[in-house]
């Protein structure tokens, strides 16, 4: 019996099924902690998107769908940011980066009541498009990151 217990709880750890508490950092993210419930996250990164002039244009979660199916799971929405002279930017220094748009925020659930804010940098995003779109596309990806990290800053402060 113990033997499969370890088993199982490898084969768990293996297959993904264990759920880390919050998303760990990694190259090329950012990752918030914050004392935020979800909900109240998710709401205030909406507020920040447009109060930095940016636009919510798409948005899942898995954590909705399986609500649907009467299964709880933590929470998890992935919204997707941008704005149109942007794309239009993006698309004259390379056509095959418009695959990466939008840029997507990510907001986890924790397990002890807050939700943790990430997202991967435009750089990051836009790094395999870079020869392509030379220095236009570099500078298009710092100016989001910049307005990316404002986003962020403003959703999580005045926790």
């Amino acid at each position: 019996m113990r033997l499969l217990s370890c088993f199982i709880f490898i084969l768990t750890l293996t297959t993904g099924l264990a759920r880390a508490d919050s998303i760990a950092p990694r190259e090329g993210w950012q990752v918030m902690p914050t004392s935020l419930a979800y909900d109240e996250l998710v709401e205030k990164l909406q507020d920040a998107v447009k109060a930095e002039g940016m636009a919510v244009v798409t948005q899942a979660s898995a954590s909705a769908g399986a609500k649907g199916r009467g299964l709880t799971i933590p929470g998890n929405r992935v919204i997707g940011v941008y704005r149109n002279d942007y794309a239009v930017r993006m698309l004259e220094a390379s056509v095959a980066a418009g695959i990466e748009a939008p840029i997507r925020f990510y907001v986890t659930q924790d397990s002890g009541g807050t939700a943790t804010l990430s997202w991967k940098t435009a750089g990051l995003v836009f790094a395999p498009y870079m020869e392509e779109g030379g220095q236009p596309l570099a500078d298009l990806a710092a100016e989001l990151d910049a307005v990316f990290l404002k986003i962020a800053q403003k959703a999580v402060s005045a926790q």
